[in-house]
């Protein structure tokens, strides 16, 4: 993630060729919001991200529209039953997988995934008591733009994109399944609702067959 270094600059300097690196990198990027680029262990931070700082982007969106809407999330250390996060309203819970590309693959009115199978059968399992959801999260691909920090604000420059997978057919191949993710399925606080009130339906119709 990018990080802004604007003190200390009281006159302009000659531009040292490290700089010069950096703007070959991201020729089209905008100067105005980034002056320069730390360092970080050894090497710049630029370019393709590590799959933590995905998982990491990934988490911290969902965290704010969960925030924005009431909810809470319980984060998992172990990714033993397919899920990453869960989200709780009361005693109600909806688990998510959560996947972070910077090249999405585009499909007719959305995105398209391939989740492996068995994540996949984990989370669309009707024996669960709540329902699996795969989230993806596409962000930028220069990894400076992901984050655009403002005096009065922070802005997230990446859209999330929601499938429940609950109770959906087996996959007819062994190692992947291609997931479908509309346009109109972005996640937001108002998505989430409607995942709770599909987990409240769950509950009712489960209650009502206990004696």
């Amino acid at each position: 993630m990018a990080l802004l270094d604007t003190c200390g600059a009281k006159e302009a300097s000659p531009t040292p060729a490290a700089d010069l690196d950096v703007e070959a990198l991201f020729p089209h990027a905008s100067s105005a919001p980034i002056l320069a680029i730390k360092q970080r262990g050894g090497g710049r931070v630029a370019g393709e991200a590590t799959s933590w700082q995905k998982e990491q982007i990934s988490r911290a969106y969902v965290h704010a529209l969960a925030s924005q809407g009431g909810y809470t999330v319980g984060d998992w250390n172990v990714d033993k039953d397919g899920v990453d996060v869960t989200l709780r309203d009361g005693g109600l819970m909806v688990d998510f997988q959560l996947k972070c590309t910077q090249s999405p693959r585009t499909i007719r009115g959305g995105y398209s995934f391939d989740l492996d199978v068995e994540t996949y059968n984990k989370l669309r399992s009707t024996e669960r008591s709540a329902p699996g959801h795969l989230v993806l999260l596409v962000v930028p691909p220069n990894l400076e733009l992901w984050v655009t920090q403002h005096s009065d604000s922070m802005v997230l420059a990446c859209h999330g994109y929601w499938a429940c997978l609950h109770g959906r057919d087996s996959a007819t191949s062994q190692a992947t399944t291609a997931i479908s993710l509309p346009e109109e399925q972005q996640l937001s606080v108002k998505s989430m609702r409607g995942m709770f009130d599909m987990a409240r339906r769950m509950v009712l119709s489960g209650s009502a067959g206990v004696n």
